[in-house]
């Protein structure tokens, strides 16, 4: 499917949750997707507070590393910023009221996929209504993977390399995917050997 002026494919329109912001591999693996033109990112200020207030618990310098990063993101995507209508928001019916606005900020992106850890938060039934579907980041990344594997192997392949970078170690492919939450897609990358 083509965008108006046949400029290329139209790409997904995605809300990013607080839990996939913070940790750092996962975010960089997700935004460096985004930034490879495959999906559309969008967050609002208050989920962008959350994961600071995540990283905060780490002490001054977790919070000086999220401030940082929260720069370099919103300089990197200047409209993936939006607010959510506190009327809609208001009326939403979540397991967790504290949650209504990231369904809140999904619909004010026009988003059809919340990318999040907590898909318990986001049932079926309270989305579904406004076109949007929950998705993990391991079936999300999965998904992207298998339609356009290149692009996603070069984002992970840089984020491997730079880990490697800060850490002073060597960051195993699929280990180091299992612990940013993404199993299933390091099974895909690095298959174990044979017995």
């Amino acid at each position: 499917m083509a965008e108006a002026g046949g400029q290329g494919p139209v790409r997904p329109r995605v809300l990013i949750d607080a839990c996939v912001l913070y940790p750092s591999v996962l975010r960089e693996i997700v935004t460096g997707c985004a930034a490879a033109g495959l999906f559309v990112p969008h967050w609002s200020p208050r989920i962008l507070a959350e994961w600071a207030h995540a990283a905060g618990r780490l002490g001054p310098e977790g919070a000086a590393t999220a401030a940082d990063a929260i720069l370099r993101l919103r300089a990197a995507f200047p409209a993936a910023e939006v607010l959510p209508d506190a009327r809609i928001e208001a009326a939403l019916d979540l397991p967790d009221a504290a949650d209504r606005h990231v369904l809140a900020a999904a619909i004010a992106a026009g988003a059809g996929v919340l990318l999040t850890r907590n898909l318990r938060d986001f049932p079926r039934r309270a989305l579904a209504p406004h076109g949007i579907a929950a998705e993990s980041p391991d079936d999300f990344l999965m998904r992207l993977w298998l339609a356009e594997p290149a692009p996603v192997e070069a984002v992970i392949a840089g984020v491997q390399a730079e880990t490697e970078r800060a850490s002073g170690r060597a960051q195993p492919l699929r280990a180091m995917l299992k612990r940013a939450g993404l199993p299933r897609l390091g099974r895909a990358l690095q298959p174990p050997g044979p017995p």
